[in-house]
């Protein structure tokens, strides 16, 4: 059963361009089939999280990693008596922004876009899906209500001070009142994204021998939930104790979130979804010691994975490729592709070509930007017009 504060599909804000809606389906149902079919979404499986696409089968992709996040917040969504399908469509749109190469790539074009107003991912994503997409006929962009919107623009918080500049763009004719907490929807999104990439990056991690299930046995959860394993299984197979245990870890992370947000959100007594966006605190969060206990495990990983030394080596070369690209589309616009010539031709000035080859960029898979750097430069992997 729905709380009062749970988002209602029959009190929407609406959508910018107004539309019949399906007889079938709700409006948030609606959003989450238009972001599973876009192209955005599809383009995901080709972008990594920490390895480079190629590097191996197994390890999470952009995607991979959406579907799980989204998996976890409907459960949370569920045991709180919240709108299952608007959470699951702003946890599957929440990566829609990000760059080849991951946070490498992000990086990368932040500090390429930083004379034309910066990048950033989250706004991006908002972009893609009010703007870049370009499959209908009476729009741009999903045309998304806007709760899924509000969703993806302030999912981890108000957003306050200088605005990323796509946000404001999009903001400054379609309010999503930034100033204020996202539903509290959204915020079981963001918080299903922190349980997710902690509990994969740890299994990437082992499985590209990064570091060793010794070394994480001594983390806050992670040696509780082996020392459970190995008591209920004793001499189990390594494949089947890892998978065990980790498994354990995810869900020690998102009782800890349902119990502690069932807390707030009995406390606070919200008599609406509008009460929660003006709680002044979120409404859905980890217990203190939880929280202390994920910091703990990502400051583990920032050592022994995001700065491991085969992964730093990886990401020099592909910051390479991101900055390699940039100024060549820059000099030669009429290297993009056709269909982005129209966009070309009415852009007027340094500033709005930059953000054309930005999202041109922004929106490539590993696999693309490898191929077209080869393709026009001469990188690895092939031989192309080398600029000059």
């Amino acid at each position: 059963m729905q709380k009062r504060y749970a988002a209602d599909p029959a009190k929407t804000h609406g959508r910018l361009v107004a539309e019949e809606e399906s007889a079938f389906r709700s409006c948030f149902q609606r959003d989450r089939d238009r972001i599973i079919h876009s192209s955005a979404f599809r383009r995901l499986k080709h972008k990594t999280q920490v390895f480079v696409e190629h590097e191996g089968d197994y390890f999470r992709t952009r995607l991979t990693h959406s579907i799980e996040v989204a998996q976890v917040a409907r459960t949370i969504a569920g045991a709180l008596g919240l709108n299952q399908e608007l959470t699951e469509a702003v946890a599957l749109a929440h990566d829609l922004g990000h760059t080849p190469f991951g946070h490498t790539g992000e990086d990368a074009l932040d500090g390429l876009m930083a004379p034309y107003g910066g990048f950033d991912h989250n706004a991006q994503a908002l972009r893609i899906v009010t703007s870049l997409e370009r499959h209908y006929a009476g729009f741009d962009g999903l045309n998304l209500t806007w709760e899924t919107l509000e969703g993806i623009a302030k999912h981890n918080g108000p957003v306050t001070g200088d605005l990323p500049w796509a946000l404001a763009e999009y903001d400054e004719r379609h309010d999503l009142e930034l100033y204020t907490h996202a539903s509290a929807e959204a915020q079981v999104a963001a918080l299903s994204d922190d349980i997710a990439y902690n509990n994969h990056d740890l299994h990437d991690g082992l499985r590209a021998k990064l570091f060793t299930e010794a070394d994480i046995r001594g983390l806050p959860i992670v040696g509780d939930c082996y020392d459970e394993v190995d008591r209920v299984y004793p001499g189990l197979d390594d494949y089947r104790r890892r998978h065990e245990a980790l498994r354990r870890v995810f869900g020690v992370m998102v009782a800890d979130v349902i119990e502690t947000s069932r807390g707030v959100l009995e406390e606070a007594n919200p008599e609406s979804v509008e009460a929660v966006r003006h709680l002044g605190r979120p409404a859905i969060a980890f217990s203190d010691d939880v929280w202390r206990h994920m910091k703990e495990i990502k400051a583990f990983l920032f050592r022994h994975m995001y700065r491991a030394p085969s992964v730093v080596e990886m990401r020099k070369q592909v910051t390479a490729v991101v900055e390699e690209l940039f100024p060549f589309y820059m000099e030669k616009p009429q290297f993009l592709p056709k269909r982005w010539q129209e966009d070309v031709a009415r852009a007027e000035g340094e500033t709005a070509l930059a953000r054309l080859v930005c999202d041109y960029i922004a929106g490539m898979t590993d696999r693309f930007a490898l191929e077209s750097h080869a393709r026009l430069l001469g990188g690895p992997g092939g031989a192309g017009e080398r600029r000059g």
